[in-house]
């Protein structure tokens, strides 16, 4: 079966189990059928099927209009698209790693998220850039990066980061079909975990809300992308071995960010664990300590403990690496603590 139609299905409706990888080749290939205005650009997207095989088989259903190998210069084609989506096309700018995008900044924040603003709303730039981000693998420190905080920090720019092959799909579609610039945030761990996905062509995931993927009474995980993933495998331990009820909050969206989710969460357990796969000063975990504190002080039984990345650049080999990542002993750690429960 070719990679176009491996999820493909007779029925209009209902789910199919696929891998995140497959539930994002869906998202675009639908977004391409319905809408003319939507193309793809990127480095090897195309004849190759892209680095991490998300856009395989488009060329071939779609064309070369339609999907556009570019040179290696992200500042080249970051630009075109936003050119493009200026003068009302939707292009879908791949990013073989969100590493590389550090050369395209300026187009990104000095360009994309501004246009909207400086034009006063007659001109939008309706761009989507998509692309894995995440630390592992030995990759080492200019390959494992997380930049979330640092592109959720944008006013102009909206930040979304599934977490599931449904939200891939969801996320994604709702992104292409928004009108302002999103940068959707993929993940390399979780490219193969599979999940079941909507298979209604007008299904996404709104941009903006949060979803609570664990119920639980003590104490409030609060989590996106592959950190969402670590935080449900520490609630699970932490029950099993120390019977503590966590509640896991998975934010899905980064700018917006839906406090409003995560405070009522707070509420119900009185205290909070932010989590996130990058450094921690000033990062996202950062901004969601100030957001709880301001919203949940007087719930609050507890201060909000923070777990992030290790302050260094991830070293090579695999023992510093698993080290100074987020995993799940140390998230317990951290619940443990905001319980009294260690120090």
């Amino acid at each position: 079966m070719s990679a176009t139609t491996a999820t493909a299905t007779d029925a209009a409706t209902g789910t199919k189990v696929m891998t995140y990888r497959e539930a994002l080749r869906l998202a675009l290939q639908e977004e391409l059928a319905r809408d003319e205005r939507v193309f793809l650009m990127g480095e090897e997207i195309g004849v190759f099927g892209g680095a991490y095989k998300v856009t395989a088989g488009l060329l071939d259903q779609f064309g070369e209009d339609r999907v556009r190998d570019t040179p290696i210069s992200e500042e080249g084609f970051v630009g075109a698209g936003v050119g493009a989506a200026m003068i009302g096309e939707r292009p879908v700018v791949e990013i073989m790693t969100l590493n590389f995008i550090l050369v395209a900044m300026d187009q990104v924040i000095n360009h994309a998220a501004k246009i909207g603003a400086m034009f006063g709303g007659e001109v939008r730039c309706p761009l989507v850039i998509r692309t894995p981000n995440g630390a592992g693998n030995q990759l080492t420190a200019q390959h494992s990066q997380s930049f979330d905080g640092w592109f959720a920090g944008t006013p102009g720019l909206k930040v979304v980061a599934p977490a599931n092959p449904a939200d891939a799909k969801g996320l994604l579609k709702a992104a292409i079909r928004d009108d302002d610039p999103v940068l959707v945030l993929e993940n390399l761990p979780i490219y193969k975990e599979k999940g079941e996905v909507p298979l209604d062509p007008d299904f996404v995931t709104p941009i903006g809300r949060a979803a609570v993927v664990r119920e639980g009474t003590d104490v409030t995980l609060v989590a996106h992308s592959f950190a969402t993933l670590r935080a449900l495998r520490a609630a699970a331990g932490l029950a099993e071995r120390h019977g503590v009820s966590a509640e896991v909050v998975d934010l899905r969206s980064l700018r917006p960010l839906d406090v409003e989710t995560v405070a009522a969460s707070v509420a119900k357990t009185n205290r909070a664990v932010c989590v996130e796969e990058g450094w921690p000063s000033y990062g996202v975990t950062a901004e969601l300590s100030a957001r709880i504190q301001h919203a949940c002080f007087d719930d609050l039984d507890a201060p909000v403990e923070r777990v992030g990345m290790a302050e260094v650049p991830l070293p090579y080999a695999k023992v510093l690496e698993l080290a100074a990542m987020p995993g799940e002993d140390r998230i317990a750690g951290a619940v443990l603590r905001s319980l009294g429960l260690a120090r």
